[in-house]
């Protein structure tokens, strides 16, 4: 498992030992991780995958823990690519498709990048670790820092969801509220973390986390048989998955894991019409978006005001041909509850804007009825129990439907 060879700036292309503890670039720009392609590709090929484990370590050459006695797991990924054919007919997308990442530990996808950051926390030796969350990442970290060993401190707004409030507290993490949104979290953790000497874990202020978030890619080219769908709508707060997808295409394509004749999918970077600074940077043509002012959404997932890796997303949308969108709340809630009902998938809201996404997106012509439409759904809709609210009849004792 020794193919990792450094950490390169995303900005100014600065290289780091990734032996030593690091956050961002000495010029504020997120490290990513790098590994030798053609050794990993000398050791194993996707025909030798057949036979691992059906979670995210079965890219173990490709994923940053060099000892696999600090591997940190719970089960996490392989989660299910599967057919929409109710849904699909009555929206006219016939091919649509949906990853759903809800059946990971956790319940939603950043149980992958909480496996791969506490497992080389653990390997570098950290003890403890802070970090601002809206709810989910917090919950996930908790977790995986429980198993380990490693003190996990969040700070997350007041109205984060109470499934993952009780979730983080409940594995042990100490937990604090804010009055204000993940970027106010993120100032109090900035400060606080260097004034105890914990490890600052926020998305993309660490280099790990987006490996987990890649292997996303990786599956879905693996369990489509090695050829990817036409089209990828993630939703985007952060943006953390949209970039680990597309680092996991580029670096198939390296590997010589993809043939030449798949073409690159076309990445959507979906947010919330009341929370959407990509969007916004995306349509006037900008490389980095400006902070949102009051943002709000019932997807609270992707309500982040400004997002560190804006700029790796922008690039990713425009250098695979895809678009940036934003979506009402009521477009959202209908894809709730269509893709519920339809195909009994109870997704969570940040999952169903794509849903409203892709209707809008073939309405104006972007998306094709013959194309294969992915929508990677991030969590599990049981988190979210105060999204759907149903009134339903009380029957006496004894009474007759």
């Amino acid at each position: 498992m020794a193919f990792l060879t450094h950490l390169e700036c995303a900005k100014c292309g600065k290289t780091y030992d990734p032996n030593l503890i690091h956050n961002l670039c000495e010029c504020g720009g997120p490290l990513l991780v790098r590994y030798d392609l053609k050794a990993a590709a000398a050791a194993v090929s996707p025909a030798r995958l057949a036979g691992r484990p059906a979670n995210l370590w079965r890219y173990r050459e490709v994923l940053p823990v060099q000892n696999e006695a600090n591997i940190v797991t719970l089960g996490e990924g392989m989660t299910p690519l599967l057919p929409l054919p109710r849904l699909g007919s009555a929206m006219g997308l016939p091919g649509l498709l949906l990853k759903d990442e809800g059946v990971n530990p956790t319940g939603t996808f950043k149980a992958r990048g909480a496996a791969t950051g506490i497992s080389r926390a653990k390997e570098l030796g950290i003890r403890a670790v802070a970090m601002p969350t809206n709810g989910n990442a917090g919950g996930a970290w908790a977790s995986y820092g429980a198993r380990a060993g490693i003190e996990v401190t969040l700070v997350m707004p007041v109205d984060a969801p109470a499934m993952s409030v009780l979730e983080a507290t409940a594995v042990g993490a100490r937990a604090y509220m804010v009055r204000g949104q993940i970027t106010d979290a993120g100032a109090i953790v900035a400060k606080s973390a260097k004034a105890h000497g914990w490890f600052e874990a926020a998305t993309l202020k660490e280099p790990y986390r987006i490996e987990g978030k890649k292997t996303m890619g990786y599956e879905i080219a693996e369990q489509m048989g090695w050829t990817l769908p036409d089209v990828i709508l993630y939703p985007t707060g952060g943006g953390v998955g949209i970039i680990g997808i597309y680092k996991a295409i580029l670096e198939m394509r390296e590997m010589g894991w993809l043939p030449d004749s798949v073409k690159m999918p076309r990445l959507v970077a979906v947010q919330a019409e009341g929370c959407q600074p990509i969007v916004k940077a995306f349509n006037e043509g900008k490389d980095v978006s400006e902070k949102w002012e009051n943002a709000e959404t019932v997807a609270q997932g992707i309500r982040v005001p400004k997002a560190l890796g804006d700029f790796l997303v922008l690039q990713a949308v425009r250098a695979t041909g895809g678009t940036c969108v934003a979506v009402p709340d009521a477009d959202t809630l209908w894809g709730l509850e269509q893709i519920s009902r339809l195909e009994g998938a109870f997704i969570c809201p940040e999952g169903a804007s794509l849903v409203g996404a892709a209707r809008n997106l073939l309405r104006d012509g972007w998306l094709q009825p013959d194309e294969k439409v992915l929508l990677l759904n991030t969590g599990a809709g049981i988190k979210y129990p105060d999204i759907l609210r149903p009134e339903l009849p009380v029957l006496e004792i004894g009474a007759a439907i």
